[in-house]
């Protein structure tokens, strides 16, 4: 048996230096979880939606949580799209795959420096650890990832759910994409 965090190597280096950081956070709100923990689902998640949604992490500290979408049968989850399911029905592509999250997550909020000491280790661990810096314009990596991913990921949620009522800002959000690119 495997004492690793995941199957994910790279969220296996996050929960490495997570764990380093004694319980500080580098990310308001982050924190990984158990990998693939379906609670955050809901009570029973219909089948395809436990298979192809993997929960990794609580986005937030009132329980929005990130989960890989495993859009097909993609071999390196650390490539599948990062999904935001927030605890008030909100729901969008927050990443096209873990490296953008972690970019996105090296960003400072906009309380300043909470969490000053341990987002600059985070930030030294991204650049030695993947070459990676924060993201610059986190909205450019959210509309890449709603381009690439968005149609797709709304016409698969609404398998599950026939209204739109979840996924109804994405949808816009994708209306509005596609007419700028008009």
């Amino acid at each position: 048996m495997s004492s690793a965090y995941s199957p994910v190597p790279e969220l296996n280096l996050l929960k490495e230096l997570e764990d380093s950081l004694d319980g500080e956070a580098f990310s308001d709100g982050f924190e990984l979880f158990e990998y693939g923990r379906v609670s955050p689902l809901g009570p029973e998640p219909p089948a395809e939606l436990r298979d192809r949604l993997i929960p990794f992490a609580q986005a937030t500290a009132s329980g929005s949580f990130y989960a890989l979408w495993k859009r097909d049968d993609e071999v390196d989850l650390a490539t599948l799209p990062v999904i935001f399911c927030g605890d008030e029905g909100d729901l969008f592509i927050a990443a096209r795959d873990l490296r953008e999250l972690f970019r996105l997550l090296a960003v400072e909020d906009e309380d300043g420096d909470e969490c000053a000491p341990a987002r600059q280790a985070y930030v030294g661990w991204l650049k030695r650890t993947f070459g990676l810096t924060p993201a610059e314009d986190p909205d450019a990596i959210y509309r890449a990832a709603l381009a690439e991913y968005g149609r797709a990921f709304a016409d698969w949620w609404l398998t599950f759910d026939d209204e739109d009522s979840i996924v109804a800002d994405l949808l816009e959000e994708l209306e509005e994409l596609e007419e700028l690119g008009r």
